[in-house]
């Protein structure tokens, strides 16, 4: 194969490994594509759930006529036994004669130990094809491996002169319905949609995916040190069917914590700031501690300066409508505590799409 057939299968594993993003946490979302002769056998998305793989997937779509395929993989195939056998020996028993990876993966238990398998067998193995691109689809986790963070998309929606909200509070809606379908899109390509107290205090948002037809639902993870918001809300009456996780700290009364349980939600606590707040960076570890890769943040201007000032961000969603609210609005964002310039946060555009009358853009942090 030429590098530019290469390139070309790879970036069809990419597509696939994309699908996979928000379902199959704490696995990563992988994607592989068995080609011979030119014409593709099999191609697969890690399940979701994580189980199974995607070389799994493609082998049994190709069956035997694998045998002396080339196997394009997203991310090094698997080296230890789980709850299956490892993806690299399967590559190896279905007879495939080459494979070609995105990345390495940084597990561990995986770290190179998945193509020297193949190595040792007699497979012809090349590296690093479409690498950078491959590392932003499964950005997830990458970060949650390395670094015991997950990967942080922050939402927000303004006018055209950066505010979210009237100076009454009212805010549905500044953007128009082609936007806001695509935030559900954004949504199911998260593990998990996250608020503030303030956020679910003033919307009441029910933050599920709705109007793509009958997708998996994401976790909904509610920041509220007190556990001040109302259990008859909608995250509360629905947490028996949608996952609610609530963060909060020591300060939150037993009665509050009794009556979230027993509508379902699950309470994860965290240390306090010296504001009474949760510790911001904790709470992200702790939740890339019970698997989370991918979070989608929908908070209000104080979450939202809080995740940039601590540069827990890593990508901004912006989407703008053609509108102005005037200076008593309420801002996109609170106090960042900046004295020079020097100090704001530097992103880099990746993206801009009409969406309707909307505008999106995306942004890359650090």
């Amino acid at each position: 194969m030429s590098a530019a057939e290469d390139a070309r299968h790879m970036a069809h594993a990419l597509r696939l490994a994309a699908r996979g993003n928000g379902a199959c946490w704490p696995n990563p979302a992988v994607g592989c594509v068995i080609v011979k002769a030119g014409v593709i056998l099999g191609r697969g998305t890690t399940a979701p759930g994580g189980r199974p793989h995607a070389e799994r997937i493609a082998l049994a779509q190709a069956g035997g006529a694998a045998r002396g395929a080339t196997a394009y993989v997203t991310l090094e195939p698997c080296a230890h036994h789980g709850r299956t056998p490892p993806c690299a020996e399967a590559l190896v028993e279905a007879g495939i004669a080459r494979v070609v990876t995105a990345l390495t993966d940084p597990d561990p238990r995986v770290a190179g130990r998945g193509h020297a398998i193949l190595r040792r067998a007699g497979i012809d193995v090349t590296e690093g094809v479409l690498a950078p691109e491959a590392a932003r689809v499964t950005a997830g986790f990458l970060k949650r491996v390395t670094q015991g963070l997950p990967f942080l998309t922050l939402k927000l929606a303004a006018s055209l002169d950066g505010r979210i909200a009237t100076a009454t509070g009212e805010s549905r809606w500044i953007t128009g319905p082609a936007a806001r379908r695509h935030v559900h899109a954004l949504r199911m390509a998260h593990d998990a949609v996250m608020v503030g107290s303030g956020t679910a205090t003033a919307d009441d948002p029910d933050l599920t995916v709705r109007d793509l037809g009958a997708p998996r639902q994401p976790v909904r993870i509610l920041l509220d040190s007190r556990l001040s918001h109302r259990p008859d809300s909608r995250l509360g009456r629905t947490a028996h069917e949608v996952p609610v996780w609530i963060l909060h700290t020591a300060a939150a009364a037993d009665t509050a914590r009794q009556a979230w349980q027993a509508r379902g939600a699950r309470l994860i606590p965290c240390p306090a700031t010296a504001q009474g707040r949760i510790n911001l960076s904790a709470g992200l570890r702790a939740l890339a501690g019970e698997g989370l890769t991918r979070i989608l943040c929908e908070g209000g201007g104080t979450l939202a300066a809080a995740l940039l000032s601590g540069g827990l961000a890593d990508e901004l969603a912006l989407y703008t409508a053609g509108l102005a609210l005037g200076a008593e609005g309420r801002p996109v964002l609170g106090p960042l505590g900046l004295a020079a310039l020097k100090d704001a946060p530097r992103l880099t555009l990746r993206e801009t799409r009409p969406l309707g009358p909307d505008i999106l853009t995306l942004w890359s942090l650090g």
